[in-house]
């Protein structure tokens, strides 16, 4: 028995988990939805194929996924969307948090990961406009 095969089930669970996150990040302001749909995609492919085959097809997310297995790429729209929705979560956390340093701590790694996301490649443009 292979280790993909015999670990299966947690790459199952780990998917069906990760899908589970995303769709509620969709809702809650401050969890990604994305890093998510995307953690599932990859656990997906080991352990269920029919949930990979969902989420490759799927007419929202499957470009993204697809040009994240292809490339390694995001699109400029989804750059400026999540840089724009940290943007949002640190100005909340500087007038809610009880503790500046709090806010700070957040908002930090949240500009290093804008910084990560910025230095991704963008998908290549044969498929048309997005």
């Amino acid at each position: 028995m292979s280790p993909r095969s015999r670990f299966r089930w947690a790459w199952w669970l780990l998917a069906y988990a990760s899908l589970g996150l995303g769709i509620v990040g969709i809702v809650v302001p401050g969890l990604p939805t994305v890093p998510f749909v995307l953690l599932s995609a990859f656990a997906a492919a080991r352990g269920s194929e029919r949930l990979h085959a969902r989420l490759l097809a799927h007419r929202q997310f499957g470009p993204m996924i697809r040009d994240w297995q292809a490339h390694g790429a995001v699109s400029r729209r989804a750059k400026w969307l999540a840089v724009s929705m940290m943007s949002v979560c640190a100005a909340i956390m500087f007038l809610t948090s009880p503790k500046l340093w709090m806010a700070m701590t957040g908002s930090s790694i949240m500009a290093v990961v804008a910084i990560w996301l910025w230095r991704r490649p963008e998908p290549p443009a044969d498929r048309g406009s997005r």
